[in-house]
């Protein structure tokens, strides 16, 4: 893999408290399941190079979504985690069909080794 070494912050949180940063930072209604902050964009990026951001999770859409995917809450909490850590490397899956599948193959791939190394 071709990732630089860097730290990350882990946050999990309920769906009231997810509700509240979507609204606040992203001015979107309602809980999601994943959301990631970026540290290395913006003018005082190079402050803290090794800090990636931080990758917040709600653990309850986490625990629904697994129920309706019948995974359990282990591989849905791996695979929102993955997913927050690439959009902290600039992986995004809004902006076009060809990102979203690059996104989708680089998740596959990450979730493979965690996999592995169980």
């Amino acid at each position: 893999m071709d990732f630089p070494d860097g730290e990350i912050s882990i946050l999990i949180v309920d769906d009231p408290q997810i509700a509240t940063l979507n609204q606040n930072y992203l001015e979107r209604q309602g809980p999601t399941n994943v959301i990631a902050f970026a540290m290395r964009e913006g003018e005082f990026s190079d402050l803290t190079p090794n800090l990636l951001g931080d990758v917040v999770i709600s653990v309850d859409t986490a625990a629904r979504e697994a129920q309706e995917a019948g995974l359990s809450k282990r591989r849905r909490f791996d695979e929102l985690l993955v997913h927050g850590i690439l959009h902290l490397f600039g992986y995004d899956h809004e902006d076009s069909e060809i990102e979203a599948r690059r996104m989708e193959e680089k998740s596959r791939e990450l979730l493979e080794l965690i996999r592995n190394d169980e």
